[in-house]
């Protein structure tokens, strides 16, 4: 029987599948933290370039308005003031540019290196035409800065008299949101906001929505008369949008049940094979044997499918070898009574009568004895025996097996190699007796002149050995002999007696209790040597 390993909490399903799932959880909650950082921080990039592009595309359309380099300065300062950042210009090949940084720059819109360490940003727009850079570092962006941006777009309106709507198409290509002149009854602006465009003030309006759009707000500048510039809204930057939420949501969904579906599928796997092999053997195939991989209880559940499946093939061959050889048996003693009891009916010689008398009682004898080693087998091989397992003392086995096999009588010497009292193992006390008084029994049938009982342990197994030096066992035929009915066509004949099924339980109850037989050449006495080992501690099923 194989040797099965304890179960151990740290092998259960319900741990491997919870602590995946746990780890499957973590790792694609890592992973969607990641994504969202990296999603947000190139949305935040763009979201800066297009607040930007829009605002410098218009103060390098002022600068490039004027006439000489003194007037570009002193509307530099002028713009720098209203913006309250210092604005300058550089030299196109002082700045070492990207090629999507000179893309940008190419198609007039602003390039924006964030520093997010340090909280700013350096800001470059191109002069048309031009190689020089407009250079601003701005570290925020309040209110005065949004309001410059409607002062800005005012200055550039007032160069284009009479071609405001055209104008205001065409800056509509450098911003990301709508600008448009609309009169001011179409707004919905309360009292003050109202009084503040009248003064000519520029007017920020908030809109805090709790839509997918999230808040914006509108400038509203005055032009002339009821009509007002309005841009806007523009969108306030959002971290978590419900797109970004969403669609974060549904990957980590999707990535959280192929993890579930990677760590169900095997199990599912091992349990289709077990169900395939479970149809195979209800079809009569009791060779079917599924595959056993890992630890878990589906692979115990496999392992102890195999050993079922294969002790269901080994009861019905050993029922089909057993009917065949037991009526085999029968036959003999049978007719031996048979004709016995013709010869008593035939005879009127009374010290015949009695001859033939004894002769029936020995068949009837040997009937019994062989009835007794077919049901010790028939019990053994059934299932697993109810065992009463106990700690033994090695030798006192020994020594009684020793003590029974010399009261024979035999001219056979019976040697006994004694381990220590203090050598113990776990079995059941009748069995292991039954093991050595075969063995011991065997031995005599083919001894010349002497045998030898030892028990003990040994890499960790306990064991037990008979020798003898007899004719031996052909290696050819040492896994043979533990057959049922086995017999060997040398030395080893029917004419030593048995009936081939002491070394067949032998073998059952090694099985049963976890260890094997093995026979081999004894390296003393130069016959047979018989071995069982079997676990100190036995496994738990």
């Amino acid at each position: 029987m194989p040797l099965r390993t304890p179960h151990r909490f740290w092998h259960s399903i319900f741990l491997r599948i919870y602590a995946g799932l746990v780890l499957v959880c973590a790792l694609v909650g890592i992973f969607a933290y990641v994504l969202v950082q990296s999603i947000n921080a190139q949305r935040a990039q763009n979201y800066r370039e297009e607040m930007a592009s829009g605002a410098f595309y218009l103060i390098t359309q002022g600068v490039l308005r004027q006439p000489n380099a003194v007037a570009r300065q002193n509307w530099l300062n002028d713009a720098s003031v209203l913006l309250s950042t210092p604005l300058s210009l550089v030299r196109l090949d002082s700045i070492e540019l990207s090629r999507y940084e000179r893309e940008q720059l190419e198609n007039q819109d602003a390039v924006v290196r964030y520093q997010p360490e340090k909280e700013y940003g350096d800001v470059y727009a191109k002069i048309p035409n031009e190689d020089l850079l407009l250079y601003a570092r701005i570290d925020r962006l309040g209110e005065q800065q949004i309001k410059a941006m409607a002062v800005f777009l005012l200055d550039d309106l007032v160069n284009y008299p009479a071609q405001e709507s055209q104008r205001l198409l065409e800056l509509k290509q450098k911003f990301s949101f709508n600008i448009t002149i609309k009169p001011l009854s179409s707004l919905d602006l309360d009292l003050d906001q109202m009084r503040r465009i009248r003064r000519n003030d520029v007017v920020l309006v908030f809109n805090d929505s709790a839509t997918a759009t999230g808040s914006s707000i509108q400038i509203v500048s005055p032009v002339s008369g009821n009509e007002v510039l309005v841009m806007g809204p523009i969108p306030l930057f959002n971290w978590l949008p419900f797109r970004l939420f969403a669609s974060v949501t549904l990957l980590s969904l999707f990535l959280i049940s192929l993890g579930v579906y990677t760590l169900i599928f095997p199990l599912e796997r091992k349990l289709r094979q077990v169900q395939v092999g479970v149809r195979q053997v209800r079809a009569g195939d009791f060779s079917t044997r599924v595959p056993v991989s890992g630890r878990d209880e589906v692979a115990h559940l496999a392992s102890m499918f195999n050993n079922m499946t294969e002790h269901i093939q080994r009861l019905i061959e050993a029922q089909r070898e057993l009917t065949r050889a037991v009526s085999h048996e029968l036959r003999t003693p049978v007719a031996r009574i048979r004709f016995g009891v013709d010869m008593l009916a035939d005879t009127d010689d009374e010290n015949s009568r009695w001859e033939q008398q004894a002769l029936i009682d020995q068949d009837i004898e040997s009937l019994n004895s062989l009835i007794d080693e077919i049901l010790t087998y028939a019990k053994l091989e059934e299932g697993m025996p109810s065992l009463n397992l106990e700690m033994i003392t090695l030798s006192e086995i020994v020594e009684q097996v020793a003590t029974e096999t010399n009261a024979l009588g035999k001219q056979i010497k019976v040697e006994k190699n004694l381990p220590d009292q203090s050598v113990h193992a776990i079995a059941e006390r009748r069995y292991l007796h039954r093991v050595v008084q075969n063995l011991a029994g065997n031995a005599m049938r083919y001894a010349e002149s002497r045998i030898r009982i030892s028990a003990g342990i040994a890499d960790g197994l306990a064991f037990v050995c008979v020798e003898d030096d007899g004719a031996g066992i052909p290696e050819k035929d040492r896994e043979k002999i533990f057959l049922p009915f086995a017999r060997l066509d040398d030395s080893r004949t029917r004419a030593s007696g048995g009936y081939g099924l002491g070394l067949s339980i032998v073998s059952r109850i090694a099985f049963w209790f976890g260890g094997r037989m093995q026979v081999d050449q004894s390296p003393e006495l130069g016959g047979a040597r018989f071995i069982m080992r079997w676990p100190i501690v036995p496994a738990k099923n």
